[in-house]
């Protein structure tokens, strides 16, 4: 691909979407934009790109970030972030919403759903016990349209629910469906999807208790990834919590988080020293796991 088109369209991903696209993944663009060329029957990528060059319509605009959006996702991915969530997070939680009763998540980008849907399926374990007479809203958005789409009919294929799903859980939470897997009501309707880009205001969110943001700020560069975390904190709770990816940090690049010590991809606000003493403590007197069906192998 020629520097010029690969400029042409590595602006208009950061302009719309933040992502970051460096000159050693144009192989991405090619693989992923031919087919969108000749959807719009277009002989060509570089047809494409003179197209893009004009006053291209929306709807073009819409499939180019949708084709370019990386949307890889399992059950209980890296499985350590919900045992924390699980183990760690949730017990300071219901020690601080005592009165309340009621639990904000927020999934920033939970892709085709089996984040949200896992930590609904935690949530559900501790219905009869722990959280006993607690509400527990979950909101999951993504930037693309199709993907959510997909993540709102809640089914999936063997190879899905065999990467990283507890067998105890899908036999609990899942129907099957000739060859698909969907779950059950009861789980679905404790997610509330929706579109969101993560470079728009997040004023109109709400105000959530965790928020998880796994695997998304590794695709952008660092003033954006700054712009995202100052913003996110403003809708966090003073006392709540914000997951991140194993390969991303908060070190460098924002003073609003500071890192839960020996607790990787875990952050509490910044100046919530008393919190993180809270995390370590919990986890150092935690006698077991509190969920029925473990998730760690």
């Amino acid at each position: 691909m020629k520097i010029n088109d690969f400029d042409i369209y590595s602006t208009l991903l950061k302009k719309r979407s933040g992502l970051t696209l460096t000159p050693d993944k144009s192989y991405l663009l090619e693989s992923r934009l031919t087919p969108i060329a000749k959807k719009w029957g277009l002989e060509s990528l570089d047809a494409l790109t003179l197209k893009l060059q004009s006053a291209p319509e929306e709807a073009l605009l819409n499939d180019i970030m949708e084709a370019m959006t990386t949307n890889e996702t399992s059950f209980f991915r890296d499985t350590r972030p919900f045992d924390l969530f699980r183990d760690d997070v949730l017990p300071i939680i219901q020690e601080r919403r005592a009165v309340q009763k009621n639990l904000k998540i927020w999934c920033a980008a939970a892709s085709s759903g089996q984040e949200p849907y896992s930590l609904a399926m935690i949530l559900k374990e501790l219905e009869s016990t722990k959280f006993a007479g607690w509400r527990a809203q979950i909101k999951a958005t993504d930037i693309s349209k199709e993907i959510i789409d997909q993540a709102k009919k809640a089914t999936y294929s063997q190879f899905e629910v065999q990467r990283g799903l507890p067998i105890q859980m899908l036999m609990k939470y899942f129907t099957q469906e000739e060859e698909k897997w969907r779950l059950k009501d009861d789980i679905r309707n404790m997610i509330e999807f929706g579109l969101f880009n993560l470079l728009e205001s997040m004023a109109g969110l709400g105000t959530f208790d965790i928020i998880f943001c796994r695997n998304v700020l590794i695709y952008f560069d660092e003033a954006t990834k700054a712009d995202v975390l100052a913003r996110m904190q403003k809708v966090l709770a003073p006392d709540g919590y914000l997951f991140l990816g194993g390969a991303e940090t908060v070190l460098g690049i924002t003073d609003a988080f500071a890192p839960v010590p020996d607790r990787r991809g875990l952050y509490a606000p910044k100046g919530s020293a008393d919190l993180i003493r809270d995390t370590q403590k919990t986890a150092a007197s935690a006698a077991a796991p509190i969920a029925s069906a473990p998730i760690s192998s």
